[in-house]
């Protein structure tokens, strides 16, 4: 099993004396929601592992008694090197140099009764990757870390993690999942605007603007509204912000007359944008891949772009 190495220790070297470009980032969430498989998975994506054994290392659950119960008793943290695109670093405020950055992955207790690890951990961190199972939901726990995090003015970022869930384990219909998709994200918002702090601004999460994320751990796949959206913009010459928008909310398209609008027409070509170009190539895919079709699997996602 061979592994892809990004970086090598001299490269991480370098980029530690580079302060302005040195992120601590702490990944919480309710225990079971997926937070070590999903860590996993960025630690593979990064070449420190293979992603075919990401989910079962559980590479933060390093003592013996988190391995023996399968859950983050202390919180652990993974250096990783990311090269940001060029696109992306018109967005980026603050001093930087250049575009390799170091991130500190930390991840954090999940269980109740470690919170004060939580706690500690957040005080220097740069801001919390929240991860909430798309099915459960936002639970107890999901509650305590965002009201941590904004204690501490740690601006979260969520990611709705356990897609193939959808998928696969309940086969919602697309229009379901994407209600189910939406239940999470407003109750999230629902408990950051009661927390929230008039010295962080707002911190409620729009994946709109690209502060929610939909991932499957354990598949080691995620993605964002802007991923799509640069996707479409490039492949069809459309503008990326407008695109943005319609990727989520009730924007709805109508592949007979081929137009936008804000409210469903009632017939059977029309359908939500987001149900239309982001849920349903995904679904098409997994299909295939279930039902081993090779032979169509390479042209639908050539023609996805």
């Amino acid at each position: 099993m061979s592994v892809e190495v990004k970086f090598t220790v001299d490269e991480l070297r370098q980029i530690m004396d580079g302060k302005h470009n040195i992120r601590n980032m702490s990944v919480i969430a309710h225990v079971d929601h997926g937070k070590s498989t999903l860590t996993d998975s960025l630690v593979a994506a990064a070449g420190i592992i293979a992603q075919e054994v990401a989910g079962d290392v559980r590479m933060p659950d390093t003592r013996e008694d988190e391995a023996e119960r399968g859950i983050t008793i202390k919180s652990t943290g993974i250096s990783l090197y990311y090269e940001m695109p060029e696109d992306d670093l018109t967005n980026l405020k603050g001093e930087r140099e250049g575009n390799e950055f170091l991130i500190n992955l930390i991840d954090l207790p999940g269980h109740v009764d470690f919170s004060s690890e939580v706690t500690a951990a957040l005080r220097i961190t740069d801001g919390a990757l929240v991860v909430v199972d798309c099915v459960e939901g936002v639970c107890v726990q999901t509650e305590t870390v965002l009201r941590q995090a904004l204690g501490e003015r740690v601006k979260p970022v969520l990611a709705v993690n356990k897609m193939d869930r959808c998928f696969l384990e309940l086969n919602l219909d697309a229009e379901e999942a994407y209600l189910t998709l939406l239940r999470v994200v407003e109750n999230a918002n629902v408990i950051m605007a009661t927390y929230e702090d008039a010295l962080l601004g707002d911190v409620q999460v729009y994946p709109e603007n690209g502060t929610v994320a939909f991932s499957a751990g354990l598949h080691g796949w995620s993605f964002t509204i802007t991923n799509f959206a640069k996707m479409y913009a490039s492949k069809f010459g459309a503008d990326e912000a407008k695109m943005m928008s319609r990727l989520w909310g009730d924007n709805f398209f109508d592949s007979a007359t081929r137009k936008w609008t804000k409210k469903h027409t009632g017939t059977s070509t029309c359908k939500r944008g987001f149900v239309m170009l982001c849920y349903e190539p995904i679904k098409e895919i997994i299909e295939l891949c279930m039902n081993d079709q090779k032979d169509k699997l390479w042209p639908s996602c050539n023609n996805l772009g």
